[in-house]
């Protein structure tokens, strides 16, 4: 039973949320010494369980267009489908009590991408826009809100409402370091569902599913797919000239070496059963020393 729920629910690609929201929390960590534990336990179980939600809403959905064989009967998933989501909803609902109006837009807005990613009569996933959505909502908006949730007071964005006057304050340079340190998270989940597209755009197509290497060609998408490395790994250089992480933070460049390999065997052969799996490996190449110099600099701040 276990096995197959995690099997439904994909549990094995997690990482590409699991990897954001630890370099948010140990951002966090590091540049404000502090956490909230209840704020993070909501938020990482919120987050978790919509994950899981979408990818088996998108499992459920390929059941009556692809024909794919579920886990469990059809009514069965339908209700764990729907369990996962009223408990985000719950949970997020409590996480907004705690810390207010910021979280329950941003979290809104995750929760709407996340349906219509695969649901509705335009799915996202079907537009070239798949890599922006991917790379932003979980690159980006995973980790603003992991340190907005546990930052001090005022830290990044504030409201203030007083005589029906209301104000929204945005503090620019926390929020300009907080999104240069998000540019490596960016990058490699939106490679992800880059590489993804890459692979299944002749069947894709087929389907009339016309995602972005469709429009640019396949050629150009693998030299987007390699930039987007190099940017995440520029990133990772001003972060520290700039004092977002510590000095030592530039031995993460050398895991360009093996980021490149990978590179070169993807754009000798695009195979979702041989090479995708490469793009998940500079994921983790890519973020994973990065939070661990994070860790590293906040026990010793």
């Amino acid at each position: 039973m276990i096995q197959r729920f995690l099997s439904y629910v994909e549990i094995r690609t997690k990482i590409a949320s699991l990897l954001p929201f630890l370099l948010g929390l140990t951002y966090v960590l590091y540049a404000y010494q502090q956490i909230n534990i209840l704020n993070t336990l909501l938020f990482f179980t919120s987050m978790l369980s919509f994950d899981m939600a979408t990818t088996a809403l998108n499992n459920y959905i390929d059941v009556r267009t692809n024909d794919k064989i579920l886990e469990f009967s059809e009514k069965t998933a339908k209700q764990i489908l729907i369990f996962l989501l009223v408990l985000a909803t719950l949970l997020g609902l409590a996480l907004v009590f705690y810390t207010g109006v910021v979280v329950l837009v941003l979290g809104a807005l995750c929760f709407g991408v996340g349906i219509f990613y695969t649901f509705g009569p335009v799915p996202i996933s079907r537009m070239p826009l798949g890599e922006i959505f991917s790379g932003l909502f979980m690159g980006l908006l995973i980790p603003f809100l992991v340190v907005f949730i546990n930052a001090p007071e005022h830290s990044l964005i504030y409201f203030t409402f007083t005589n029906w006057l209301l104000q929204v304050s945005f503090s620019i340079l926390e929020l300009l370091k907080l999104g240069v340190v998000t540019i490596p998270a960016i990058a490699g989940i939106a490679n992800i569902m880059l590489a993804n597209n890459i692979c299944d755009v002749e069947d894709d197509v087929k389907v009339n599913r016309f995602t972005l290497p469709y429009y640019t060609g396949v050629k150009n998408a693998l030299t987007m797919f390699a930039a987007l490395y190099y940017l995440g790994y520029a990133a990772i250089i001003v972060m520290v000239l700039f004092g977002l992480v510590p000095i030592y933070g530039l031995i993460v460049i050398a895991g360009l070496i093996p980021v490149q390999k990978n590179i070169s065997k993807f754009r000798k052969q695009q195979s979702k059963t041989k090479t995708f799996s490469l793009s998940v490996q500079n994921l983790v190449i890519l973020l994973f020393p990065l939070i661990l110099v994070l860790t590293i600099g906040a026990i010793l701040n």
